[in-house]
């Protein structure tokens, strides 16, 4: 089958389009976060990046009940205004001299 370069060149125009129509949709689904009720979710590695702790310390203040923690089908998450909440609480201001 021979197919001319005006109908190669309207394929291959066609093909990139949808390429670009899936790269944005990615896009729109990498940029959306989990939420719930409108208000963003943060996994455990979300958490630790931001607050720059390890595992257990993010462990220890789950079962002290320092952080509020939810768990959706096995995977723990936090609510980004508990996790505000918490930095307010942890801030220790410098004592006054």
């Amino acid at each position: 089958m021979n197919i001319d370069k005006l109908e190669f060149v309207a394929w291959m125009q066609r093909i990139l389009e949808r390429i670009d129509l899936l790269g944005d949709n990615i896009d729109t689904l990498k940029n959306k976060r989990n939420s719930i009720d409108g208000e963003e979710l943060l996994d455990n590695q979300d958490l630790l990046q931001m607050l720059k702790i390890s595992n257990r310390s993010l462990q220890r203040y789950r079962s002290l009940g320092k952080l509020p923690y939810y768990t959706i089908s096995g995977k723990l998450y936090y609510k980004l205004s508990d996790v505000h909440q918490f930095i307010r609480d942890s801030f220790n201001p410098p004592p006054r001299t």
